[in-house]
């Protein structure tokens, strides 16, 4: 067995038969650094997909919170003094107070 004097001409003869052509193997290669290997390959791509998805799900989540602070908000401005009683126990001038506590079953 003789060993060949140029090295990838063993390899190139290995190759499949469409692999041999030069351009096909340039275009097979430039296609496999763009789909795999580039900034904006594939895998990129797919994550920043799933990233925005993730993104907009947590803008609705986050839209909805907001609703319902603004209905909070303007359901506490009519019971502010509601709230103050029963919360923080405050009272009028010359005004008892009684605290009832129900118990939970």
């Amino acid at each position: 067995m003789a060993i060949p004097s140029n090295p990838w001409q063993a390899i190139w003869s290995r190759l499949p038969r469409p692999l041999q052509n030069k351009y096909y193997l340039t275009l097979v290669v430039f296609f496999f650094i763009l789909v795999f290997l580039d900034k904006h390959s594939i895998w990129t791509q797919w994550k920043l997909y799933r990233a925005q998805q993730r993104l907009e799900t947590d803008c609705k989540f986050y839209e909805e919170k907001i609703k319902e602070a603004k209905e909070e908000a303007e359901d506490f401005e009519l019971t502010k003094e509601k709230y103050a009683r029963e919360h923080y126990f405050m009272k009028r001038p010359n005004e008892d107070v009684y605290i009832i506590k129900e118990e939970s079953k």
